[in-house]
Parts: C-alpha cells; structure tokens; sequence
C-alpha cells in the first residue's frame, strides 16, 4: 500500500470516535515507506468504512464478561513520577501458541502500567515490553519485509499516538492516575492465518478500555488493538487500526469508564 493509499484510509477505528492529534511529522523512512501489511497489523486491503472481518473460532467466547485490571485505588495519591514494572521479554524464535491470554495476570498489569507511563511522559519506550514484539511480528506476518514495517509503520504510529494521549492529558499529565483496564475479553477472537496478510494465527481484541483519574474526575480512552503472543497480550494499534497520514490518534477519549469494544477487525 502506497502513500497514497494510506491517505484514502480511514481515521475511525472499528466505528468508534477518534481524536485526531493534528499533523506530526514522522521519521523520513515512515514518510517514505510503502504500506506493506494487510489487516489489523497493516492497512493494505482494507478500504475506507470497510473494516475486515475475522475469522472467529468454532468454540464460544472464553470469558463471559469483560476482563477488568485494577491497576491502583481511586483514593491513591499520585505521584511526580509514573511507575515503570519490568516486564519479561518474550522468549526469542520460540512459535505462537493457542494459549488464551488472562487480563488479570501480574505481566499484564505490569505491561499497563508501562503502557500508561508512556502516555503519561510522552514517550512511548517505558511501554515498549507492552508492544506486540519484533520478533514475533516477523513470524507473524507474510509480507516483504516485516521487519521495516514494524519500525516504520506500526511502532512510529505507537509514537506518534503516545504522544497524541500525552497531549489529551494536558498539564498535570504526571498527577493523573491509572485506576483500572478494562478487555472486552468475551469478544475476543482467533484470527486463522491467511486473514489480514498474516502467516501465523493470533487472539485478537478491539476497545480495551485504560480509565484514569484527573482532577478528581474519572476519565477514559481506548486501546485500538490488542493481540496475542504466546498466552500475552500486547498493544499493536493504541489510537486506531488506520489513519490517513502521519498524526497520532486518541481512541475514544470519554467522560466515565466509556464502552469497551466493538468486537471485530484482526
């Protein structure tokens, strides 16, 4: 998918609201790259108000209610610096498995916390153990050079949404307060492979929802995409799935907890 391609893509994730960030200029090669990647984890083959069904499983959903992570109390007091958990890597070269990943396990809780200290700094290296890992996009995806893209495309539009969220929290950014995720784990779906150009099959959930508190006021945005390796999930799209340029993209920011989902996308 060319540059031009891209620009005829949509902004809205999965049919939810997205707050555009405005123009961000990215790194010459995510400026001149060609789009490479179908689906969920590539944009190619997707056209604008058309987001690609999945290929569900045959058995039912594994959870029947969304998966909800506390991550601290309302009544805690913020603190000048976010919280960084170490958060294993995963085994290099080892294969997917079809292990159903848990929303309520200590690496997860640990990848959200960094995940929000990313948003919370700007910066999106404090989350990179909770980014889908080179390593297994390169098995995942049938493409050229999956390698390039995820440097190129899909870690440059984490950036660049990093830095959208960060904007959205304003000043006082660093005394807002991570209170729970919420994974719309029954909605959750395997993603056989051939769907969305990809060679190895993966669980896939859209509109995770990461509620905060500032100022005394509980607040929310959405996770895009998350996916799985090897029984973990990890974010592969924060602000959106597609964008029509190079500019960082809140998913849904609300009032309140917000509506996880919608279930579909790969």
């Amino acid at each position: 998918m060319t540059a031009d391609s891209r620009r005829r893509g949509y902004s809205r994730c999965r049919g939810r609201a997205a707050v555009l960030a405005g123009p961000v200029l990215a790194g010459p090669l995510l400026a001149a790259m060609s789009m490479l990647a179908a689906g969920c984890a590539g944009p190619a083959g997707v056209q604008a108000g058309a987001p690609a069904r999945p290929h569900r499983a045959a058995s039912p959903p594994v959870t029947p209610t969304p998966s909800v992570t506390p991550v601290a109390s309302a009544s805690s007091t913020p603190s000048a610096s976010p919280s960084v958990i170490s958060v294993p890597p995963p085994a290099a070269r080892l294969h997917q498995t079809r292990a159903f990943p848990s929303a309520r396990t200590r690496v997860f809780h640990a990848e959200m916390t960094d995940l929000w200290a990313a948003v919370v700094t700007g910066r999106p290296r404090p989350a990179i153990q909770a980014f889908f890992p080179l390593t297994a996009y390169q098995q995942v995806k049938a493409i050229y050079d999956p390698a390039a893209d995820w440097h190129d495309r899909l870690f440059a539009d984490f950036r660049l949404d990093v830095a959208a969220a960060h904007r959205l929290l304003g000043r006082g950014a660093r005394h807002t307060r991570l209170v729970r995720v919420i994974v719309p784990s029954a909605e959750a779906a395997w993603i056989n492979p051939g769907v969305c150009a990809n060679s190895v099959g993966y669980w896939h959930v859209g509109g995770a929802r990461l509620v905060y508190r500032k100022d005394g006021e509980l607040r929310s945005i959405g996770i895009a995409s998350l996916i799985s390796w090897r029984g973990r999930w990890y974010v592969v799209h924060f602000g959106a799935v597609l964008r029509s340029g190079a500019y960082g993209i809140v998913d849904d920011p609300e009032s309140g907890s917000g509506q996880p989902g919608p279930a579909g996308g790969c």
